[in-house]
Parts: structure tokens; sequence; C-alpha cells
């Protein structure tokens, strides 16, 4: 349970952007810049092709539906659009609605494949840079040593290597080339508004700060639930990893029951934090369509208005009422974009904060420089003689003096090689500890330990771990077979020798009558 009172860290949502930690973050996306930068340039093409449907409808209707009856004043780019049709198009009615329905069907084709192409490449680097980083993250925690495990629980280290990663590959896969495709398209549709008639464009923006407010509305709603939703997924994380791994202790004293009223009050603030996000969503994306419907209707009044005067052709009118729908569509996007954004920087934080953390245990550096510590010493052939040398030693300090809480305090003995030495006491007298210490899963605050005349903290951590062979008081099995957990990827560990060691356990016997053998699963 020791996580409960941790759960801030998750709720913590941080800045929208912060460039210190989006620098971090583009470095997974420096092996795959080629993709990055090619799904940039189909992004801004499929950005641009989006502005040009509604420039064959106005083409349509205004040259061979008769919509430019009486439509007398043209802004420069609509006159241009109209002398290049009817220097490219044909006059005749059915030849012209052929061609440019050829036009719009290759500019849908288009449109779909580089959609495709930018989706594809980017959700494949994300997929990419979410591997590179859980790998990363893996590599770390096994070099940490163990009082960090005694300080975070297993229960958050899952949230930071699954839900975490995540949320960023969300950001590299529809986050950031994505944000860029919104603001393209939202560029090329208010330009080519403008270009077409600035009145009536001014008129279609006219209801852009009620869309912005209403964003601003959603954004903080959606912040606070979501935030609600991160700490409740910690908090199941936590749960469940702390009853599954305790479930004997649980079954042992009847507190199935107790348990599972924990577990619903906890999985009912999930549901209860998820449902307001749906609500928000609910309300949200309908209040932009209706602004968005709000914004046609303006169109179609001055638009109206103006070609009952002449001064706007019915072309115009009907590209205007397409793009005001298409101009809505980013600013939708670009608000879940923010949250994605939001959340990600705050995911990273955590996780760079897990990263950060120093290994404090580790082998001395191989390369000798000067006034860097000595290389790590060989212990190539070892004898045995182990040394404690007035070990002090606590795990933590005690809560009310602040001093340290001392398990071990100026122990000093010899082990010579080929002698048996037993180390008896009572629950918690440091018979584990010594172990622990001598294996360098931590250090001692004062003394030394020696293996051979050798320091500990002087030697290979692999070499010294490998002169040892522990039976742990509760074993532990990993998934796969019972020949891969005597060997746990040993390659010079023969099957003589797996054999060997079922025996001297007096295990192979029982081994052998299990329908797989050495090859049967653990379950």
């Amino acid at each position: 349970m020791a996580e409960h009172g941790n759960y801030h860290e998750e709720e913590a949502l941080g800045k929208a952007y912060d460039h210190r930690l989006m620098r971090r973050l583009l470095r997974y996306l420096r092996p795959y810049r080629s993709r990055v930068g090619f799904a940039l340039g189909v992004i801004v093409v499929d950005s641009a092709l989006q502005v040009v449907p509604p420039l064959l409808t106005m083409i349509v209707i205004d040259r061979y539906l008769g919509g430019s009856t009486g439509a007398t004043r043209l802004d420069p780019f609509a006159a241009f659009l109209r002398d290049q049709a009817q220097r490219f198009l044909s006059a005749d009615p059915w030849l012209g609605l052929s061609q440019v329905a050829g036009l719009l069907l290759l500019t849908l084709l288009l449109a779909f494949s580089f959609e495709y192409a930018q989706t594809y490449v980017m959700q494949m680097v994300g997929q990419r840079a979410m591997f590179d980083m859980r790998t990363e993250i893996f590599r770390h925690l096994q070099r940490l040593d163990l009082a960090f495990y005694d300080r975070n629980p297993v229960g958050r280290l899952l949230t930071r290597v699954t839900t975490d990663v995540d949320v960023l590959n969300e950001l590299f896969a529809a986050g950031v080339v994505a944000i860029f495709g919104d603001i393209f398209t939202l560029v090329f549709i208010v330009s080519i508004m403008l270009a077409i008639d600035w009145r009536v464009a001014l008129v279609t923006f006219a209801v852009v700060p009620l869309i912005f407010a209403v964003t601003m509305v959603f954004r903080r709603y959606v912040r606070d639930a979501f935030r609600r939703v991160r700490t409740a997924v910690a908090r199941i994380n936590a749960f469940l990893q702390e009853h599954i791994s305790g479930m004997t202790v649980v079954q042992l004293f009847n507190r199935e029951e107790r348990a599972a009223r924990q577990f619903d009050e906890i999985n009912r603030l999930h549901l209860k934090a998820f449902k307001d996000t749906v609500l928000a969503h609910s309300i949200f994306y309908p209040a932009v369509d209706f602004l968005g419907t709000l914004a046609v209707a303006m169109i179609l009044w001055f638009g109206g208005l103006a070609s009952l005067s002449g001064s706007v052709s019915l072309g115009i009118i009907i590209a205007f009422t397409q793009y005001a729908r298409r101009f809505f569509q980013p600013i939708q996007d670009l608000s879940e974009k923010y949250n994605i954004l939001q959340s990600a920087m705050a995911s990273s934080e955590r996780v760079f904060k897990l990263l950060d953390t120093p290994v404090k245990i580790a082998s001395p550096p191989r390369t000798i420089r000067y006034g860097a510590p000595p290389a790590p010493q060989s212990l190539a052939a070892t004898a045995g003689q182990v040394e404690f040398r007035n070990v002090w030693f606590a795990y933590r300090d005690h809560p009310t003096t602040g001093e340290p809480d001392w398990v071990l305090k100026d122990v000093s003995f010899v082990a010579e090689p080929g002698e048996t030495l037993a180390l008896v006491g009572h629950t918690g007298a440091g018979k584990t500890t010594i172990i622990q210490l001598l294996l360098r899963f931590y250090d001692a605050q004062q003394g030394e330990i020696f293996l051979d005349s050798v320091n500990v903290r002087d030697a290979d951590l692999q070499a010294l771990r490998e002169n040892f062979g522990i039976v742990l008081q509760d074993p532990f099995l990993f998934s796969g077979t019972i020949e891969s957990n005597i060997r746990l990827g040993t390659e010079w560990v023969t099957e003589e020798d797996i054999m060997r060691a079922a025996e001297e356990v007096r295990l192979r016997d029982f081994i052998e009558t299990l329908p797989g053998g050495f090859q049967e699963e653990v379950k």
C-alpha cells in the first residue's frame, strides 16, 4: 500500500509545452528524421489539396450552371480562376463537367494517397520511438540498485513503462506532425477564402471568437478530467500489483470481499473521471458543429444578399459553405492535439525523471584516465576468502531522530576458503543484509568488504556476482521452461550441468515425472 501517498506525481499535468522536454523527446525521432521529413512534406501537399474541391465546385456552378449570372464584381483571384477555367476547360457543358469531375477524382485519390502515406509513416515512427524508449527504460531499471525499488513500488514503475510511454507514442504518431497538418490546412483555407472574397471570408470568421471561447472551456474541463483519469489508472495499477502479488495473504485472512470493495471504489473513480471526458467531448463537438452551421447560415444570408445585388457569384457562396465546414475541423483537431501535447509533457517529465535517476552501484570505469578511479579489478581465479571489516549499514534514517537506523554496527569477520560459516539470529538481525552487501545490492555506509583481498567496490559487478550461488528463501520462477529457469540465459551451462544441478537439490526425479520433463512450461 506504499504508493497511495504518491499520486500527486500522476496528477501533475505541467505546462502545455516545455522546450527542454521537447528537445529530449525529439531525440527519439532523430534516427527516423528522414521519415519525419517525408511525412512533413506529404502533409503540406495534402493540406493544399484540401482547398481544391470547393474551388472545383465554384467553377462548375459559375461556368456551367449559370451561377455567375448577374455577378459584376470579382476579386482578382476569383477573376483569375474564371480566366483559367475558360482557358483550360471546354466550353461544352458535358465535356467540361467531365473534365472537372476527373480533376476532382484525381484530387481525392491524391489526398487519400498522401494521407495514407503520412499516417502509415508516422505510426511506424511512433512505434519505433516507443520501442526505443521502452528498451532504454528497461535497461536503466535493471541497473538501478535495490534501494531504488524499496522507495518505488512496482505499480508506479509499470505505469511509467506502459501508460506514460503510450501517451508519448500518441504524441509521436498523431501529435507532432499532425499539428503542422492542421496549421497548414487552416493557413491554406484562410488564404484562399480571403483571396476569393474577403468580405464573405470576414463573415465566416465572425464565429471564430466563439469557437475559441468554447475550446478554452473544453480544454480546462478535459484537463481536470484527464488528471483524474491518470490518477485512477495509477491507483488501479498499484492496487492490482499489490493484491495479486499478495494473493496468498488476501485469501489466508479472508480479505476477498474487502479487497473487492476497495477495488470497486478505485475502479468507480476511474469510471467517473472517464465519463467526465466523454461528457466534455459530447458537448464540445456538437457545439463546434453548431457554430460551423451558424457560419454557414451567415454566409448564405450575407452571400445571398450580395448575390442578389450582383457582387458575389453563386459559386463563391457554395464554395464558402464548403470551406466553412473544412475550416472548423482543424480547430477541433488542434484542441485534441493540445490535450495530447499537455499529457505528453507530463508523461515525459515522469519518464525522464526515472531515466535521470543515477545508478549508485556500478562497476568502476574500465578506461583509466588521469584523476579517474582505477579500472575494475579481476576476480577470475577466486579462492573464496570473504572479509567484512568494520561494516556499518542502515536501509533508512530513523523517522524521529533522523539518524541512520543501523541494521549492522561495526561488523567484522573473515570466512576462509573451504570454511562453512552460518549466520544465526532473529528476524531483522541482518543475516540477509550481509549477503546483499557482499553481492553489492547495497553499499555499506561505513567499513569495507573484501573478496580475496579485493574490495567489492573496486570489482566488476558481473564478475563479482558470478562467484556466488544463492538459494533464495522465496523462489521466483520466470515464464518459460524449467530448463530455461535453471539456465537463466547462461549460454555455457550444458544439459549435463542442468541435470546435475537438479540432482543436487533432489528435484530431478520430480521433474522427469512431468509430461514435458525439463521442457515443461512453468505455469
